[in-house]
């Protein structure tokens, strides 16, 4: 029992330590929340109320319809990730390609550079194709972002399907257009909606982009919590990232259901 009680105490430390991290940052986030006066010296909010988050839910107010933006936004990007990624999905999961492996290299590399410098070109030329300042722009920026994690799911989801089940198909009478439809698009389907989750997120989130494309026409919630946080208004700033968190947990927990081992086996394959 006394040999047992230090790695007892150390699990113990570490597990604390892991919840302090994790619930940390959001214990202070709810404060902040329902904080009407916080200042120093004092560790916790002086005044507790909910004026602010009356604020935020004001039918008169930015935090609505730039929510409502954000999530047309991510809803086109959506749209746009999965026309490219279903056909490039399918393509490199069945078909032999002599670039494959270039080719999924190259969906990488809007992550393999510093996004800044890269976003600032693109919205020198986006401004010379009149796309700067527009709903169309951030949706082009968020979809090329996107577009890793929705081609390199879809060719795993692809790469997962039973090829004799094509075949069985194929030999009962099936058109290639037909078994795709029927056999190979639905067992692939859960990757596929995982993926668009994973890009709905990433659009969601995205603040980079949105703000070199998009501003000051287009704002997005992302750009609300920047504008709050930096002009002092933490309470805003803490209630609109609390609202943006709640999409990705829950999206999360419907991700953990959609992606199999399988398909996670085939990424990068």
């Amino acid at each position: 029992m006394i040999r047992t009680l230090p790695a007892t105490l150390v699990k113990a430390l570490a597990l604390a330590l892991f919840a302090f991290l994790l619930f940390g940052p959001l214990a202070n986030l709810v404060l902040w929340s329902v904080a009407e006066r916080w200042y120093a010296p004092f560790k916790l909010p002086v005044t507790y109320g909910l004026r602010y988050w009356e604020v935020v839910f004001r039918p008169t107010g930015d935090a609505m319809s730039s929510l409502a933006t954000s999530v047309a936004i991510a809803g086109l990007t959506v749209l746009v990730a999965l026309l490219v990624s279903v056909p490039a999905g399918y393509a490199l999961a069945r078909l032999k390609l002599p670039a494959r492996t270039l080719i999924m290299i190259m969906f990488l590399l809007p992550q393999a550079f510093p996004s800044v410098a890269i976003y600032i070109n693109v919205a020198r030329i986006f401004y010379q194709f009149g796309l700067a300042g527009t709903v169309t722009g951030v949706v082009l920026v968020h979809a090329a972002h996107g577009l890793v994690y929705s081609v390199w799911i879809a060719a795993a989801a692809f790469a997962a399907v039973d090829r004799d089940l094509e075949l069985a198909a194929r030999n009962m009478g099936a058109s290639p257009l037909r078994t795709f439809a029927t056999i190979t698009l639905p067992l692939a389907a859960p990757g596929i909606m995982a993926s668009a989750i994973f890009v709905f997120l990433e659009s969601l989130d995205e603040f980079t982009g949105t703000f070199f494309v998009g501003v000051p026409q287009v704002t997005t919630l992302p750009l609300l919590l920047y504008s709050a946080s930096m002009g002092g208004n933490y309470q805003i700033a803490s209630i609109t990232a609390l609202i943006l968190l709640v999409p990705s947990v829950l999206f999360m927990m419907v991700i953990e259901r959609f992606l199999r081992a399988d398909v996670l086996s085939k990424v990068g394959q």
